[in-house]
């Protein structure tokens, strides 16, 4: 070894990369929905995480980057601010992120929810690279608000004369965006598979002379096998070799976790400000090139569930919020509350989503009786104007990976503009479609994938299969439906037909007689699920009329206030249930609020069985 040599291996350092992921906007502890504080989530809090863990590089010498891994932008009404304030002052996230110092944000799928142009104006005068690394223009003129790459470069403490070290960033999103997002992104954008785009800009960012790689992953933990176009695909990105740490999302898991090991360091903090990802290299100058010698990775939360007394738990902060983001967002915060105090009609019923899967959700036929009643006289004098009108909806709010606090909650009386949004959390638009029964009992099927096999005489099952997500379970509202989960799902999770002899939808009749497979209906439902999102083939091979273009939640804030005739759907009987079995139980998860509404619940088939360490009610399902 000469002495250069030796010289070069003395030199080390440290490299500490804090990130976030899909805060959905939730810039503050603040809820929208119910206009109180949250403590847990916000940005505000993981920012005291985050001076926090800078203070700790600093003291050990080590350089920091802060990064966000997307679905940041949109999400919260703090976000979807009138268009006229962008000409006042930038919009909220981006100044929450330019106080906070971020190096580089990578964008997930709902961040084009909106579309491009939206997507624009949201990060004007935003003063970090923003990377989107597999999205690209159809037509080489249009201008995309993002970068595929970039490259940073650090120089550490204590290595004056030294080579810098330089790292690249890129950024992957799934491919399904171009379905989640169609009615924004369809003709302008193509998106390539992320593993092989991922593999094609680490490689050029090696040959740029990049020392460290780091991929903003916008994707959760999947197959190991990396298969073309697949939406979690983690695993595969971990083992293409060229990565040195990876920032996961989109699926609102917690990792690093024991149950899912990689072979690189990995991060997902969470979502909505609940944890602040921390990522530590220790690398060493060897031939003219920092090498990693050592990796680390961890979660810090902003909350944790204590025990109470009784059964119950609390949720208890562990960092205050940084008031610099309460000072810089005051403004905006203000005028979202006002916004969302904005009065729309009354309600006579409790609008809540905790029972939704068990076939109590008011709320949810209030979005399919709103929907049929802009759809209804757009349909005159049109082919499908004697045809039966029904209204396809599914949940928003329902717990899950965003925690027991994540359900929609809307009390008795005046209801306002907060309660339509958290009603319907997505901006999706309204479709209408032509359909037959056969396609109808399809798409039904699909439907009913949610839950579990659950076998006759079996007791303690989960009800529903936590692989599949909630705002997939479409109910139809205009026909009646049983649904028997003793048989196995009839479509994979990916719309592919995995049982063909299994039936779970059970004497499926519209007023009363069976549906038959050449009966034809026109069915209201989101532009999210014409689009492609969920693996609804069956809805994307129906039929599309042309109606105006309507925001479900314009139709559902139209029908409250009365601005819409109320539809026949008012009268329609509850569209499905389940088939009974003996001697067979299952079990369910929902919010402790539901303790309000229990006597929605029928005592004879359903029971309270405690809670769960993470704050759910479980109940318990006779079937």
């Amino acid at each position: 070894m000469t002495g250069s040599d030796k010289a070069e291996d003395s030199k080390v350092g440290s490299l500490r990369i804090l990130a976030t992921t899909d805060l959905h906007a939730n810039l503050l502890s603040h809820d929208y929905y119910s206009d109180q504080p949250d403590p847990a989530l916000g940005l505000s809090r993981v920012a005291t995480l985050i001076a926090q863990a800078r203070r700790e590089a600093a003291a050990n010498g080590a350089v920091t980057l802060l990064l966000d891994n997307g679905d940041s932008i949109f999400g919260t009404p703090i976000a979807e601010r009138p268009l006229e304030l962008s000409d006042v002052r930038p919009a909220p996230v981006a100044r929450a992120f330019d106080l906070l110092n971020y190096d580089a944000i990578g964008l997930g799928n709902h961040d084009f929810d909106f579309g491009l142009d939206q997507l624009r104006q949201a990060l004007l005068r935003i003063n970090c690279p923003v990377l989107c690394s597999n999205m690209r223009a159809l037509n080489p003129q249009l201008s995309l608000p993002f970068c595929q790459s970039v490259v940073l470069e650090r120089v550490l403490p204590g290595a004056d004369n030294t080579a810098p070290l330089r790292i690249g960033l890129l950024s992957v999103l799934p491919m399904q965006t171009l379905k989640w997002a169609a009615h924004a992104l369809h003709g302008k954008v193509t998106i390539d598979d992320m593993v092989q785009s991922a593999s094609k800009h680490s490689a050029a960012l090696r040959r740029n002379g990049c020392d460290i790689v780091v991929a903003l992953a916008h994707t959760g933990i999947g197959e190991t096998g990396a298969a073309y176009g697949i939406e979690n695909a983690l695993h595969p990105l971990a083992n293409l070799g060229s990565l040195d740490a990876i920032i996961g999302g989109h699926t609102h898991l917690t990792l690093p976790d024991p149950r899912h090991p990689v072979s690189v360091p990995i991060v997902m903090p969470g979502a909505h400000g609940s944890h602040l990802g921390v990522i530590d290299l220790s690398i060493r100058l060897s031939t003219g090139r920092w090498d990693v010698t050592y990796a680390s990775s961890a979660l810090r939360p902003i909350a944790e569930r204590r025990p109470t007394c009784d059964t119950d738990s609390v949720l208890t902060p562990l960092v205050d919020e940084d008031t610099s983001v309460i000072e810089a967002l005051a403004e905006d915060h203000a005028e979202t509350r006002s916004r969302m105090a904005q009065p729309v009609g009354r309600t006579s019923q409790p609008l809540h989503s905790y029972f939704t899967f068990l076939g109590h959700d008011q709320a949810l036929a209030l979005v399919a009786r709103a929907q049929a009643a802009a759809v209804r006289p757009a349909l005159t004098d049109t082919v499908a104007s004697n045809l039966p009108l029904l209204s396809a909806a599914a949940p928003g709010k329902f717990g899950a990976r965003s925690g027991p606090s994540n359900y929609t909650d809307v009390p008795v009386g005046q209801m306002y503009m907060r309660h339509v949004v958290d009603i319907q959390p997505f901006p999706n638009e309204l479709r209408t479609v032509v359909l037959n029964g056969a396609q109808l009992r399809a798409w039904l099927e699909m439907s009913a994938g949610l839950f579990n096999q659950i076998a006759p005489g079996s007791s303690g099952e989960p009800l529903l299969d936590n692989d599949r997500a909630g705002h997939n379970f479409d109910v139809i509202f205009g026909v009646q439906y049983d649904i028997d989960v003793s048989a196995p799902a009839r479509f994979a999770i990916d719309g592919e037909l995995a049982n063909p002899d299994s039936h779970r939808i059970r004497n499926l009749r519209w007023k009363g007689a069976p549906v038959r497979d050449s009966q034809h209906f026109a069915v209201a439902v989101s532009s999210y699920r014409i689009g492609g999102g969920g693996n609804f083939a069956m809805a994307q091979s129906a039929t599309p009329l042309p109606i105006p273009p309507l925001r479900v939640r314009d139709v559902i804030r139209d029908y409250v206030a009365g601005r819409l005739d109320r539809d026949p759907l008012e009268h329609a009987p509850a569209p499905w249930r389940l088939v009974s079995h003996a001697s067979t139980e299952a079990e369910i998860f929902t919010g402790p609020g539901a303790r309000a509404y229990l006597s929605d619940l029928d005592p004879s088939r359903h029971s309270l069985r405690g809670t769960t360490p993470d704050g759910f009610l479980r109940i318990g399902v006779r079937l």
